[in-house]
């Protein structure tokens, strides 16, 4: 089968096309997968540059890859809720950059059958990571005020979403064209953080969610209502700032099993959650697809098609 690999750390010129064994499923949980869509994660680009080798060790060649959908080619003989022909989306830590995938049962939801196969690659991780953020560990009740910073990314239009969906005042921060977008996504206030002060405009905010890391992480501290909470998906936040400001601060890494990609389907079907994709390319575009997503500014999820 044809994957695209890392050979070496580095820029976008260690990402090559190969030809590889054809996975093949080794335990009886597993399910194999033919990939049809995968999309751009900006951990895919900090594990090409080393940079996570401590906490994620990889070896080369390596098959990067955290999301697919595609059709069940095969189960293990302990899988229940899958069969061959089912047309599924899956999360995986590595491996989805190709034309077969293989993962463990609980990282598999059924794809509905109204959205595309690029649509359902897009939603895997911005569906799960805003329900282990706003449910799981935020607990985001109707009424409370929620501000995303980096609301125009994929994990950053679900979170608006589904706020919204919990009955939550949803504010984002984007910038030129993603402050329009957040705004049809139904955000409640869009802030274009290039020509707008937040720390001016967003007061007692209840969850404060960091989806852009960088500089202006400790600003945050200030839209916060005392006993308010500071989720970031990008980097730990300080914890002095946190005592001294009267808040909870914490950094979350993100369950992305199916079962955590349950409320974001309930409300696809509802019609409160739309896929956001923004660019789609072919497998063998792979390295300029990671350059586009590394340069930012990119409204929703970059998907390579397969096949």
């Amino acid at each position: 089968m044809k994957a695209i690999q890392y050979t070496a750390f580095g820029n976008a010129d260690v990402v090559t096309e190969n030809e590889v064994p054809k996975a093949a499923i080794t335990q009886e949980n597993q399910v194999l997968v033919k990939v049809k869509a995968f999309t751009i994660n900006p951990l895919d680009m900090k594990i090409r540059q080393g940079y996570m080798q401590q906490v994620y060790p990889v070896q080369f060649p390596f098959t990067p890859g955290l999301d697919a959908a595609g059709i069940v080619e095969a189960v293990g003989s302990e899988v229940k809720n899958f069969n061959m022909g089912d047309e599924v989306m899956v999360s995986a830590m590595g491996g989805t950059y190709a034309e077969y995938c293989v993962v463990p049962e609980q990282n598999v939801a059924k794809k509905p059958a109204e959205i595309s196969f690029e649509e359902a690659a897009a939603l895997v991780i911005p569906m799960a990571t805003a329900q282990s953020l706003l449910v799981n560990v935020g607990n985001v009740q109707a009424g409370q005020k929620v501000f995303v910073q980096g609301a125009s990314g994929a994990v950053g239009a679900a979170l608006i979403q589904l706020a919204k969906a919990l009955g939550a005042y949803a504010i984002g921060t984007a910038s030129g064209e993603g402050v329009d977008f957040i705004k049809n996504l139904g955000a409640d206030e869009a802030i274009d953080y290039k020509t707008q002060d937040f720390t001016q405009l967003v007061k007692e905010a209840d969850l404060v969610i960091d989806c852009a890391g960088g500089p202006s992480q400790n600003a945050l501290f200030e839209v916060l209502k005392k006993g308010g909470t500071l989720l970031s998906i990008t980097m730990p936040p300080s914890q002095e700032l946190a005592e001294q400001f009267g808040v909870k601060a914490q950094f979350v890494s993100s369950d992305l099993s199916a079962k955590n990609m349950q409320y974001g389907l309930q409300l696809l079907a509802e019609g409160k959650l739309k896929p956001s994709v923004a660019q789609t390319f072919t497998m063998s575009q792979a390295a300029e697809a990671q350059n586009l997503v590394s340069a930012g500014g990119v409204n929703g999820k970059v998907v390579l098609t397969v096949g």
